[in-house]
């Protein structure tokens, strides 16, 4: 754990107020939300915090505004701007009022804490720790900046102060148990239990009873009254992972207990009192299942209140290389030798189409990690850890031809704009072109990121995110910033 210290959070959106107020409070944090300049002028006074984050946009005016007037008051505050505004000249408005960072909306969380990190470490005087980004594992346990997982971190907070009944929908891989366990443990249900049990892993037979126990004697086997996963979970988060997986007659039960709040063991007779949030999560179609008379409608209602659904990586992937990051310095935090990727490799990771999703990622990560025997993983090396299907038949990561050819081509966009861009390529080009599209912006321009910015059409942060997202060393490039 690092510094930590009291934050201001203001911001008009209550989503917002709550997933960021709850990821640094997880952090050892004081934090303190308003959602107006009047509540922000009020609670500098009285609050005194180390770190400001603050909105632009506000209802009462512009958060830019004053910006400089409060660190000519208070020296010592970092003040750290969110606006989905972004636009080149919000950026440079940040910068010259003296803001210590400027993150443009949709944010993403991990690099949000880590800016507040930076923040109090330089006001240790331990400097802001620039260079190499270590993503935190204290805030939600969800990585992505995508507009998707952003929708995914809104609905989260959205259900942190109820018990509404969950269900997380998507394929294998995705992260479905992860949505369960942020939504448990930033919710008033953290200090109970969170106890899940895998429909699919169970056999038949023995569903009923893993789930809501059994009395000795029951049957074979039952030497002593053990309890369910129900009572197991009293007070906190029971999930149903693979719910379409349920037998039915297990459903029927399943049902009854959801609507009489009370279990009733296997060879008992006197039910037991519970109270449980249930998050059920599945990879099938639950809605074609009860046209095949396979899953109960009034169980699918029940479970149903609010559907949170994860997005395959194949359609987020602007999200894959901050994954990849994250899972290569998870598995060196783990005691193996940190590594990184080579730009090829990087754009091969873009081009593969992900099949096994999230879970597949983080797999070839730590294996790679453990396999790779350079401390940068080539494409040649991560070529050979794939499926034999997976490389395009156009992409061999030395060929001059085509990077030649790429590079011709991107050198005649310049100046289009990337949303121009976005428009025109289908992605799996995009992958492969854009990140060539940047090199030769920022050479156009002798390496300054703020003019290429400009004539990219994007602001700086986003031009930082990208050659991130895309595993470019701006060192490398010798970029002057």
């Amino acid at each position: 754990m690092g510094k930590t210290g009291s934050i201001l959070v203001v911001d008009d959106d209550p989503a917002i107020c709550v997933v960021v107020g709850e990821a640094l409070r997880r952090q050892g944090h004081k934090v303190k939300t308003v959602s107006s300049i009047r509540e922000r002028s009020e609670s500098l006074e009285t609050f005194a915090p180390d770190v400001l984050i603050t909105d632009v946009m506000l209802p009462d005016g512009d958060g830019l505004e004053d910006v400089a007037g409060i660190l000519a008051r208070s020296p010592d505050l970092h003040v750290i701007i969110l606006s989905a505004q972004n636009t080149l000249n919000t950026a440079i408005r940040a910068t010259e009022k003296g803001a210590f960072e400027y993150l443009p909306k949709p944010f993403d969380l991990n690099e949000l804490t880590r800016a507040v990190s930076d923040a109090l470490r330089m006001k240790e005087g331990e400097g802001a720790g620039l260079g190499e980004v270590h993503l935190p594992h204290d805030g939600l346990p969800l990585v992505g900046r995508s507009p998707a997982m952003q929708e995914v971190y809104r609905t989260v907070a959205r259900v942190l102060s109820n018990d509404l009944s969950i269900l997380v929908l998507g394929e294998s891989g995705t992260g479905k148990e992860l949505v369960a366990e942020a939504i448990h443990s930033l919710g008033q249900r953290r200090t109970k239990p969170f106890v899940a049990i895998n429909m699919a892993a169970i056999p038949r037979e023995l569903i009923e009873s893993e789930l809501f126990g059994y009395e000795k004697g029951a049957f074979t086997g039952a030497h002593v009254r053990t309890a369910g996963k129900f009572e197991q979970a009293q007070g906190g988060t029971l999930f149903l992972d693979e719910i379409g997986d349920m037998p039915m007659e297990a459903q029927t039960r399943l049902l009854r207990v959801l609507q009489s709040g009370e279990v009733t063991t296997v060879g008992g007779s006197k039910p037991v009192r519970v109270n449980v949030r249930i998050i059920a999560a599945t990879n099938k179609d639950l809605p074609q299942l009860i046209e095949e008379n396979r899953f109960r409608q009034d169980l699918y209602y029940r479970l149903n209140v609010v559907p949170i659904s994860l997005p395959p990586l194949r359609e987020r992937r602007e999200d894959v290389m901050l994954l990849a990051r994250h899972f290569l310095d998870q598995a060196a935090q783990e005691g193996l030798p940190r590594k990184s990727l080579s730009d090829e490799a990087a754009q091969l990771l873009m081009l593969y189409h992900w099949p096994g999703n999230v879970r597949e990622l983080q797999n070839l990560m730590q294996r790679l990690a453990v396999l790779s025997r350079e401390n940068v993983i080539a494409a040649d090396i991560l070529k050979n850890a794939l499926p034999l299907d997976a490389v395009p038949a156009d992409f061999t990561a030395p060929s001059e031809h085509l990077a030649e050819a790429v590079r011709e081509w991107t050198k005649r966009q310049l100046g289009i704009g990337l949303s121009e861009l976005h428009r025109n390529l289908h992605d799996d080009l995009l992958a492969v072109v854009e990140p060539v599209l940047l090199q030769e912006t920022l050479t156009r321009v002798d390496g300054n990121q703020l003019r290429a910015a400009g004539l990219l059409g994007i602001n700086r942060n986003t031009l930082r995110k990208k050659l991130t997202d895309y595993g470019l060393d701006p060192l490398q490039l010798r970029l002057n910033d």
